[in-house]
């Protein structure tokens, strides 16, 4: 990464924010784990609904994936973005080493998301409010993280490369809200097969 290259201001902001968030979420669904272990019939607060609620995915083996609660891993996994966000604005510069590490746990972060949706939608069959919070910051998260990868030099050299990648930045908003609807129609859908479901069952 070239020296003169200015600081990605907007980029270690919003790291910052989305560490913020995602942490916050982390931590609530924490909480809401302690508070399950200590009274197992009781309703949690973010239990709105039987199909928007914590309980189901926090009891289930995919909220424990590792052996230990996923929320844990929020904890630990959002203190990375939040250093190295507030290290940019300080004016820090990493090697390309560093950029490559940072890109692959965003990565797996945005794989793993992408793995709980799926089980959320199509296994479990209810939405966990916090878990919810987190996917709307890492889905993000791995778009800018990725432009800034190529922006930087970690993927190519090619200056061209570079600053194309730097212009797309501009569209991760819109990749972004895409990506969202696309969890919405998913969900609608699946509620749909859902209550159909019932539907037969019952009547």
């Amino acid at each position: 990464m070239s020296e003169h290259r200015p600081r990605p201001v907007a980029f270690a902001v919003w790291l910052i924010v989305a560490s913020a968030v995602g942490w916050f979420a982390a931590f609530q669904l924490t909480v809401e784990k302690f508070a399950l272990l200590e009274n197992p019939e009781e309703a949690l607060a973010c239990d709105l609904s039987p199909f928007i609620q914590c309980s189901t995915n926090l009891q289930s083996w995919q909220g424990s994936v590792f052996g230990f609660p996923n929320p844990i891993l929020g904890l630990t996994g959002w203190m990375a973005p939040l250093v190295v966000g507030v290290a940019l604005l300080a004016g820090a510069r990493f090697p390309r080493w560093f950029w490559a590490a940072f890109g692959a746990g965003i990565t797996f972060a945005f794989g793993f998301v992408c793995w709980l949706i799926g089980q959320s939608l199509y296994d479990l069959f209810v939405l966990c409010p916090w878990c919810m919070v987190t996917w709307a910051v890492t889905i993000p998260t791995f778009f800018a993280t990725m432009l800034h990868l190529a922006r930087n030099g970690t993927f190519t050299s090619s200056v061209k490369a570079q600053e194309r990648a730097g212009r797309m930045m501009i569209w991760v908003p819109l990749a972004t809200i895409v990506a969202y609807a696309v969890v919405i129609l998913l969900a609608q859908l699946q509620d749909l097969d859902f209550l159909g479901e019932m539907a037969r069952i019952l009547f």
